[in-house]
């Protein structure tokens, strides 16, 4: 069987605060910069902004500019892009990750466990549907930050390859981003990949990163330092995926239910 290698790039970077003009700039100059080729760059949650709770100013309609932004730089690289930015749709504001592949294909996600401790709940609204994105022969399943916390909502039922989370999560509950990574890979038995930011936020907050690869077995297998800014490509493959599903059987094992 000819392996299918997905190649993927995490980017754990600082981020200019409530500046999407800045943010896209400057990781626009990150992404034509990867010195290998790539299927897929992971950027953190709210990448154009960092993690506000100030949405009128940064929210873009549908199509908007960062959305524009991610289908031309897909398309220049050849390679698909993902990241949550504020979305204002209907009214009402959203935490949602965009994944835009070369050939223009948009998909989203909009976060189900918005952060209460933070007063997410209070600013934006809620997403109700979990996204499966097909994509160069992998099934991915691309949640945000606090998600990470829950893990019936990412429990396997769809046998998906790659579960990804990009984030904005504090450097006081680094512990629990290291823990939760590596379960949810290991009792999913898929490829995990946690992408964080670095360094302070508008409100004092500080980030030190720990963006990470782990794979179906929990085993960590990306390369850089954790607590600083850094580009790191790592290949996946789906025989790994392959080999230890049939070997080991676990998800044949799972509790059966419904998400709601």
């Amino acid at each position: 069987m000819k392996d299918k290698t997905l190649i993927v790039t995490i980017i754990q970077s600082h981020l200019h605060w409530e500046n999407p003009e800045a943010n896209r700039d400057m990781f626009e100059k990150k992404i034509k910069g990867i010195s290998k080729e790539t299927d897929l760059v992971i950027l953190p949650e709210m990448f154009t902004t960092g993690f506000t709770m100030n949405p009128s100013p940064y929210a873009e309609e549908e199509n908007g500019a960062t959305l524009l932004w991610l289908k031309r730089l897909s398309s220049d690289t050849n390679c698909a892009i993902t990241g949550s930015i504020i979305v204002k749709d209907n009214s009402l504001y959203y935490n949602r990750l965009y994944f835009v592949t070369p050939e223009g294909d948009v998909e989203e996600y909009n976060k189900k466990h918005t952060f209460t401790l933070a007063g997410e709940h209070k600013v934006y609204k809620a997403g109700r549907n979990r996204k499966i994105v097909e994509y160069k022969g992998w099934r991915i399943c691309p949640l945000i930050c606090y998600d990470l916390r829950f893990p019936v909502w990412a429990r396997n039922t769809e046998a998906y390859d790659l579960l990804l989370y990009v984030a904005n999560w504090p450097e006081k509950r680094t512990t629990a981003w290291d823990a939760l990574l590596k379960a949810r890979a290991i009792e999913n038995m898929s490829y995990c990949i946690g992408v964080n930011r670095v360094g302070l936020d508008g409100n004092g907050h500080n980030y030190v990163g720990h963006s990470a690869v782990y794979d179906v077995l929990g085993e960590h297998i990306s390369t850089k330092g954790y607590e600083t800014e850094f580009v790191a490509t790592i290949p996946l493959s789906k025989k790994h995926i392959e080999d230890n599903r049939k070997h080991l059987q676990f998800l044949n094992d799972r509790d059966a239910f419904t998400l709601k």
